[in-house]
């Protein structure tokens, strides 16, 4: 018989995980990090040493986000408009200010949108800039810094939706826009792997936010206590999950739902 070796001996185990980098050190930029999933992302960040500088349309919300994030941690960010040029470049141009240079881009920020005949031209319009073109302009603007940064890394997070996976009559604008994401990361994936840049996809379903205006707190709680809804800092440590990975390794895509689900 082979002699096992106690817990209490010195043990190898070089072969148990594969390195795992430290977040702490990084700087990010999270559009859309003053509410919901994107604050959660930043607190869950900042926790773990990394300077976040973030954005959001409410200053009562950006108030609220950078108090949390401050008692973990380090971060700044300012109130602006994603969905129109003025804000996107205003909320670019500061982060690399604050910043210096920053080699993680998170983008969380959109708007809720129901179906093709519910809305106006008018709303199609914001939410299709807010949620699609912001994103898109917002990339570019990151991988830009990133490349010129010669460090031959970086991440690239997107927050996606499971309306592209189940898609539903209730949701055709949002669900447009999400299905953009996911076809535009994972091209994007290709297109900047040289470069050193990963890019990655966290797709999740039913979450207690904002997204959801009519539906009561007392409700959401409920749900979640009864596994029919997650919380926002479940997908924000998948986002976790997917900036701690080797470099050799893309999380091209992680799906989330709730456990108690038909999805």
């Amino acid at each position: 018989m082979h002699d096992i070796p106690s817990r209490t001996e010195a043990r190898d185990l070089a072969d148990a995980h594969t390195a795992k980098p430290a977040l702490s050190g990084r700087k990010a930029i999270i559009a859309g990090g003053t509410t919901g999933i994107g604050r959660a992302i930043a607190v869950l960040l900042a926790s773990e040493g990394v300077d976040v500088f973030i954005c959001g349309r409410d200053k009562d919300h950006l108030a609220d986000a950078l108090e949390r994030i401050a008692e973990v941690g380090t971060g700044d960010g300012i109130a602006c408009d994603l969905a129109k040029r003025e804000g996107l470049d205003r909320f670019f141009e500061a982060g690399a200010s604050h910043a210096g240079s920053y080699d993680i881009a998170i983008f969380c920020a959109a708007v809720p949108a129901e179906g093709l005949s519910d809305m106006d031209e008018d709303a199609i319009r914001y939410a299709i800039a807010d949620n699609f073109t912001g994103l898109v302009v917002g990339a570019h603007k990151a991988v830009t810094h990133m490349q010129g940064l010669g460090s031959g890394s970086g991440d690239l997070v997107f927050i996606g939706s499971y309306s592209t996976h189940k898609l539903g009559g209730g949701s055709t604008i949002y669900a447009a826009t999400k299905t953009g994401v996911a076809g535009f990361a994972e091209a994007l994936r290709r297109e900047i792997a040289q470069d050193g840049i990963k890019v990655s996809l966290i797709t999740p379903a039913l979450t207690g936010s904002d997204f959801q205006p009519d539906m009561e707190e007392a409700e959401k709680r409920e749900k979640i206590k009864n596994e029919e809804m997650m919380r926002a800092e479940d997908i924000a440590v998948a986002v976790h999950y997917a900036l701690t990975q080797s470099r050799r390794t893309v999380i091209q895509e992680v799906v989330l739902a709730q456990r108690n689900t038909d999805a």
